[in-house]
């Protein structure tokens, strides 16, 4: 607060104290003295122009801008001799000058609880932070910013979940504090990352950081509404900067739109940081109606020249390369309100090069420039100061040779609130070109590139070793000499004289020659540069894009067709049993007809004549298409968390799950707490949306768990509670407990809204289903127990691997039991089990059914049916069943999927042979009517993405030979998750 109080007080007196104030800098630090430069091409805002224009500048502003402008008696004019002047940058996103504090000290042992008192209950939860507090201006850091162009920063500290408010600086390097701070107070920031600051576990996954969002957004307006009974610091500072601009870190497209989901369901309108990858889902990110912070650090091309290396780029990177420098093309077509940022570049000084990229690809002048001056102006809602050249606004603006985004233009000056900043001396003469001399009758070619910074010298057409140095003035060139075997050198010292270059010559032999280099006038290219010209000059093409924009994703959206199926062996899973030589009709996305020789109408005819036509396989147990995180490992109860807020529609599983005939998966939440996250229930729509690919009125589901996962039986230094089996008991009876009492609370004035408890209630008053992973038979007891204790029944029991010791039990209960066929010895607990446990629950009337829990045997779901044909004497229909019908009971889609009946979804697989069989494979794999996986297209797409790879392989090679910036290719290994993967 002392702080705070004497910046207000320098920025009260600092107007006054610069009049006796002494001075020692030059003239041009001065911000009081009126200024004028005058002669200028202004642009003084995208596409509109002042020729030969003048600007009056005066204590830090625009006094007048214009033509015909009178000039004040003693000014300071300055002629801009044509230069181009055009608003200084703004930095929507930064961190400059913010200083890090310490991370938090570790002795290995999990923090669960909050370590600090009077602020929010999670530690990642910072509202209270204020940029002003972590605020030292890093002069240094400041240079770069101002030399690529930037005036304006908005500035934060990159830290914690929500991580407070940020402040706008001036980057003016001559002026003080004082004259920087433009705001105090400006955005208030979230992100999807902890804080360095505590080692507070939670949360440990994407779907908990967005529930925390979630609930801390309920709380504080629970709070504002003063029903706490305690003081919360950082909730009253949320409350406090509500008004702010809201901005939040996402990253990619999918992130986008969770963030966007989540601002949504808390009535925020978040400003989005992210969405490099945008153009591969415009419509959807435009229907955000957000704005955008993007990041522009397009990758850099893969240097793939050793074949080895080429196989540690998957398609999709090597389509980014190509497509990304498009994205902010793709943005401004589809209308989407946007700002770049320097984030994840190396330096500022990359800015423009990567700008240049997206011109390349379309992006127009104008829309760059937009991009860095008026949209981040509009965004942070600062118009009334920067983002154009105009009367009244700060005097930011940059002096640059030539148009902004041309290849040649230097950028000369940043004037901040009226502060010169010399980036470049612009008397400073261009030498680069072309000049030809002859000196003791040899003539010397030389080519100056690069602002003086190469040269090219030649003799006879032989290129000679030669450096070059120019300091502005003084031109010097050494040269090795024609003859490979003369170790001698020649000097020349020379300055540019009437765009020649003249001086003298030093020669080997210690002779002293004055010169003249003549410029060419009519070659100041070479061939190499026009060449390069005209290739620039087209408008880049951002190639294939398929959905989704990786391997094996189809160039159209897969769509619904009319299809007969002609000649079948039907696997209906219904009372009619297999049914030999039929035909099956699928029609707006079911099942309209099952018989025999159907007429085709204008369906599609697939020939299945000795082919064995089946529902779809449905997965009870995955934990494919999950991004960041299986487990919300946090607190031993994550109610609150959804696996549908994260799932991943472009993972590679999808399709290869399609490949082996599954149709249908519950995405559950792993096993590291008693209570974990909520299911989501997909359709494998490869190609599809997230939420296109979630069932409509998707049944609710919850995953439990039990036994040595929960209780961190193989954790060095779990502390959770629970540490017992026992334990385990306990925390079940508590929250349910609490959601009780939660249920009687809604009445009370203070009533406080509770994600987890709602959750809980849904499964004490039966909505919500319960998924339980389990093992040992006493737990197994216990939680029904439990359940029939507080009015509810366990659905499913999964893993289940002592289901055999209590199958009676679990059929009197109601539960179910998705098992292994053949898993046991894997870990203590399973020590017990046997590859007859499905067969023996079975056969005690327990609904029973196979799951994989395994990206890799997901695949192979038909031959882990077929093994309760082995160990137990199950019948082949009733064991087909148990991947098939019986999973899709046990998730309450049955009225949808798992048999071939008329009505139901067109959920169906075509297989080669008897789907029992180890020879059997899918020919045709839809769903909903549409065909996702076909053999026969499989086999096409992997000749288009070697012929793709190959084409993009080319592509690279050629842009490294050029002198491009590459990229070691890196494996890159895809987390395969399971029930007890935690990962952040």
């Amino acid at each position: 607060m002392k702080r705070i109080f004497s910046l207000l007080l320098l920025v009260g007196i600092s107007v006054h104290a610069q009049e006796y104030f002494p001075n020692n800098d030059d003239i041009s630090a001065v911000s009081n003295i009126t200024r004028v430069i005058t002669n200028a091409t202004i642009v003084t805002s995208p596409g509109k122009i002042i020729s030969n224009g003048t600007i009056i500048i005066k204590n830090g502003k625009i006094e007048a801008i214009g033509n015909g402008i009178s000039i004040p008696k003693n000014a300071v004019v300055e002629d801009a001799g044509g230069n181009y002047l055009y608003p200084s940058f703004i930095e929507s996103y930064g961190d400059l000058s913010m200083k890090t504090p310490q991370r938090a000290s570790s002795n290995g042992t999990a923090q669960y609880d909050e370590g600090r008192k009077g602020y929010y209950w999670n530690d990642h939860i910072r509202a209270e932070q204020s940029a002003m507090d972590y605020f030292m201006y890093d002069t240094k850091e400041a240079k770069k910013y101002v030399d690529a162009g930037f005036g304006t920063v908005q500035t934060h500290l990159h830290d914690g979940i929500a991580r407070g408010n940020g402040m706008l600086i001036a980057l003016d390097n001559n002026g003080t504090d004082a004259d920087r701070i433009l705001k105090q107070e400006s955005g208030n920031f979230f992100s999807l990352s902890k804080s360095r600051q505590s080692n507070q576990s939670y949360p440990t996954s994407m779907m908990g950081g967005l529930a925390l969002l979630r609930q801390t957004h309920f709380d504080a307006d629970w709070y504002a509404k003063g029903h706490s009974k305690s003081k919360d610091l950082s909730l009253e500072a949320l409350n406090a900067k509500k008004n702010l601009v809201q901005i939040i870190e996402a990253g990619n497209k999918k992130n986008v739109l969770r963030v966007d989901q989540l601002g949504d369901r808390v009535g925020k309108q978040f400003v989005i940081v992210g969405g490099e990858d945008a153009y591969e889902m415009i419509a959807d990110v435009k229907a955000t109606n957000a704005a955008l912070i993007v990041p522009i650090n397009f990758p850099d091309a893969y240097d793939v020249s050793n074949p080895n290396l080429e196989w540690f780029v998957n398609l999709g990177d090597m389509r980014e390369w190509k497509q990304a420098p498009g994205n902010l093309m793709t943005l401004s077509k589809a209308g989407i309100t946007y700002a770049v940022t320097t984030k994840d570049l190396k330096s500022p000084a990359d800015l423009m090069s990567k700008l240049k990229q997206a011109i390349a690809y379309g992006l127009t002048e104008d829309q760059a420039l937009a991009a860095l001056t008026t949209t981040p102006a509009g965004i942070l809602q600062i118009t009334d100061m920067v983002g154009t050249l105009e009367k009244g606004k700060l005097a930011n603006f940059i002096m640059t040779s030539g148009k902004l985004f041309e290849d040649d233009t230097e950028i000369y000056e940043n004037w901040v609130k009226g502060s010169k900043h010399v980036i470049k001396d612009r008397s400073t003469k261009d030498i680069d070109g072309t000049y030809a001399t002859t000196i003791n009758g040899t003539t010397y070619d030389i080519s100056i590139k690069g602002k003086g910074k190469k040269s090219t010298v030649k003799i006879d057409s032989i290129t000679l070793g030669s450096i070059i140095t120019y300091d502005g003035d003084w031109i010097n060139i050494v040269t090795t000499q024609k003859e490979t075997d003369n170790k001698s050198y020649t000097r020349f010292l020379a300055t540019s004289q009437m765009n020649n270059l003249s001086g003298t010559a030093y020669l080997p032999n210690g002779q002293e020659i004055a010169f003249t280099a003549m410029k060419n006038k009519d070659a100041s290219k070479d061939e190499d540069d026009e060449e390069k010209e005209d290739d620039d000059k087209a408008v880049k093409q951002m190639g294939t894009m398929t959905y989704p924009n990786i391997g094996y994703g189809s160039i159209s959206k897969p769509t619904e067709e009319t299809i007969l199926y002609r000649n079948a062996t039907v696997w209906t899973n219904e009372q009619e049993g297999i049914l030999e030589h039929t035909d099956v009709l699928v029609k707006d996305g079911q099942i309209a007809q099952i018989g025999k020789n159907l007429s085709a109408g204008n369906a599609r005819i697939v020939d299945a004549t000795g082919k064995h036509l089946t529902s779809g396989i449905v997965d009870e147990h995955s934990h494919i298409a999950i991004d960041n995180g299986v487990n919300e490992a946090g607190h031993n109860s994550t109610a609150e968390v959804t696996i549908e807020d994260v799932v991943d529609h472009e993972d590679i599983n999808i399709y290869r799950d399609l490949a082996g005939g599954v149709t249908s998966s519950q995405l559950l939440h792993g096993s590291a707490n008693p209570i974990g996250g909520r299911s989501a229930i997909i359709k494998l729509k490869w190609g599809y949306k997230a939420d296109e690919m979630i069932y409509s009125d998707s049944p609710k589901f919850i995953k439990f768990a039990l036994g040595e996962n929960v209780k961190q039986s193989r954790a060095q230094n779990g502390v959770r509670f629970p540490q017992t089996r026992m334990g385990v008991e306990q925390v079940f009876e508590d929250y349910f407990s609490r959601a009780r009492a939660y249920a009687n609370s809604k009445n009370d004035k203070d009533f406080r809204y509770d994600e987890e408890m709602e959750v809980l209630l849904e499964i004490l008053e039966s909505e919500r289903f319960v998924s339980c992973h389990s093992y040992v038979q006493s737990e197994i007891n216990m939680l029904m127990k439990v359940a029939e204790k507080h009015g509810f029944r366990i659905n499913t029991f999964t893993h289940i691997l002592e289901g055999y010791k209590v199958a009676e039990k679990m059929a009197e209960h109601g539960a179910g039991g998705s098992t292994f066929s053949d898993w046991w010895a894997y870990k203590y607990e399973v020590n017990d089990a046997i590859p007859y446990n499905g067969a023996i629950m079975h056969s005690q009337g327990v609904l029973t059914a196979f799951n994989s829990d395994d990206a890799e045997m997901s695949r192979r779901l038909n031959q882990e049916a077929a093994k309760a044909v082995k160990y137990g004497g199950v019948s082949e229909e009733e064991a087909w069943k148990f991947v098939t019908l019986n999973p899709a009971k046990l998730l309450h889609i049955d009225d949808r999927t798992g048999s071939i009946k008329k009505g139901k979804d067109a959920d169906l697989v075509l297989w080669n042979a008897n789907p029992l069989s180890v020879t059997a494979r899918p020919e045709i794999t839809m769903i909903d009517g549409i065909v996702f996986f076909d053999l026969e297209r499989d086999l096409g797409f992997r000749e288009s993405i070697k012929e793709e790879r190959q084409q993009l392989v080319n592509e690279m090679i050629m842009a490294k030979n050029k002198g491009m910036k590459t990229q070691t290719p890196k494996k890159k290994d895809k987390t395969l998750y399971e029930c007890e993967t935690i990962h952040w």
